[in-house]
């Protein structure tokens, strides 16, 4: 029997509103999950926040968010990917959390609003977010950043960019990451798991979304199994940064965090794993609800990076 915490069981009554309105199409599911602006927030311990807009091909150009933390640079960058099953989310979704990612670990966040689907479906998102690296990679001193040091993370969707942007970077022999940081990341298109049993209704994420998400985002079968849609079925997993992979014990993807787990030690990449307990997909962007679970959470992923760059 699943035991989930008090934060979990209030923030799955809202999703299903999400829930009951998906015939209603993407563009209002979007709506429902809509943030206010992140440029009403305060800055905390920030030096600044800004957003710009950068190239990822010949004809079109994408946001990106920075967030400056108050300590002497260059500062050692990670690039974060949202979440959103690809057809929902953008800066504003993710802004709290990559504010605190930024305090908490003294380090440049690039938040990264790559184009959603259905409107632009894969492989356009995920060339989106390796386009932002490259350009990360080349400008790290325009944002006064240590483009040496690039770490790549993400959740759901955005976990499973930041995987694939690492496998990417590692085939085309650059740019270089140090570590990829995967939140309860997507890496397959199977429903079947027993994760996906376990938690198929009442968990927030079910089946019946993966699935509306996934017919969004991929054109044909055939991108159900390319590595870059879907990481875990990659024949090779050699070489690729170190990796630190986080699951929410309820959750439909549990099971796809921890078969990369595994796929990844059998590789022999640095891997290290936590599942949360009592946790639902979605919880580390939902600071409103989950901050000191956030919190905690980013503080696993700063001893992460440390170790990382003691090693």
């Amino acid at each position: 029997m699943a035991e989930l915490l008090p934060e979990a069981k209030v923030y799955i009554k809202g999703f299903d509103l999400v829930l009951e309105n998906l015939s209603l199409g993407h563009e209002t599911i979007r709506e429902l999950f809509k943030k206010p602006s992140g440029e009403k927030a305060g800055l905390g311990l920030l030096a600044k926040v800004e957003d710009l807009f950068i190239p990822v091909n010949q004809d079109a150009k994408v946001k990106i968010r920075v967030y400056t933390p108050k300590v002497d640079g260059p500062c050692p960058i990670f690039m974060y990917f949202h979440g959103g099953g690809w057809v929902l989310g953008d800066l504003e979704s993710c802004d709290a959390t990559c504010r605190m990612i930024a305090e908490q670990t003294e380090r440049i966040v690039v938040s990264v609003d790559y184009r959603l689907s259905p409107e632009f479906k894969f492989p356009i998102p995920v060339n989106d977010c390796y386009a932002a690296l490259q350009w990360v990679s080349k400008n790290g001193a325009l944002i006064n950043g240590d483009a040496s040091t690039i770490i790549v993370g993400g959740d759901s969707a955005g976990g499973n960019m930041a995987a694939v942007v690492s496998m990417m970077a590692r085939d085309n022999k650059g740019p270089h990451i140090s570590a990829q940081v995967l939140i309860y990341p997507s890496t397959s298109f199977n429903v079947d798991t027993d994760s996906y049993k376990e938690f198929e209704n009442g968990f927030g994420l079910n089946k019946e979304l993966s699935i509306w998400f996934s017919n969004h985002y991929i054109r044909d079968e055939k991108d159900k199994i390319d590595k870059y849609a879907a990481p875990l079925m990659a024949a090779d997993l050699r070489n690729l940064p170190p990796a630190l992979v986080i699951v929410a014990e309820n959750d439909v993807l549990r099971d796809d965090g921890l078969a990369y787990v595994k796929r990844l030690k059998e590789a022999e990449v640095t891997v290290q794993s936590f599942c949360q307990k009592g946790l639902v997909h979605g919880y580390f962007t939902y600071m409103e609800i989950f901050p000191e679970q956030i919190k905690k959470t980013i503080s696993t992923i700063d001893s992460f990076l440390c170790e990382i760059n003691q090693d």
